[in-house]
């Protein structure tokens, strides 16, 4: 389980690369990165078979970011969020959060033995503030069900 620190600490970043939006705009990668912006973050949309996305430049990879950002959110497959944690080591990106469904015990392992700080299981839109009454439902359930990272 993820701790309440690091989920802090992830989101007191302002440069995020969102590695998982779609072409079509219509996937769950874009819903988080117009909410990211939305909330002042600034982004980079990665995918490997767009120039842009959400009206910006989009970039096939993490290597091909004009800058390091402060962390990584990926919504993709497992098989695929286990190629870019290897990407954001290599980049020097310190932080990924794994968005629930693209986890893999693969990809949190690497990240842990490399020293890298992971967030798997948790979705980011309960917690980047400020939220939609849905997500603040839905974290207020979790948090009766015991489920919120704990310090």
């Amino acid at each position: 389980m993820s701790s309440k620190v690091d989920v802090d600490n992830f989101l007191a970043q302002k440069t995020i690369a969102v590695v998982g939006v779609s072409r079509g705009g219509k996937k769950f990668g874009n819903a988080v990165l117009k909410d990211l912006k939305e909330k002042g973050y600034r982004t980079f949309p990665i995918n490997p078979h767009a120039e842009s996305i959400e009206g910006e430049r989009c970039y096939p990879n993490l290597t091909a970011l004009p800058e390091r950002p402060d962390g990584v959110i990926t919504i993709v497959p497992p098989a695929t969020t286990e190629e870019v944690v290897k990407q954001a080591h290599a980049a020097g990106i310190k932080r990924v959060w794994m968005q629930q469904g693209s986890e893999s015990e693969a990809a949190i392992r690497y990240c842990r033995d490399n020293g890298m700080t992971v967030i798997d299981g948790e979705c980011i839109l309960m917690f980047a503030e400020p939220t939609a009454f849905y997500h603040r439902f839905h974290r207020w359930v979790w948090k009766l069900l015991g489920k919120l990272p704990t310090e």
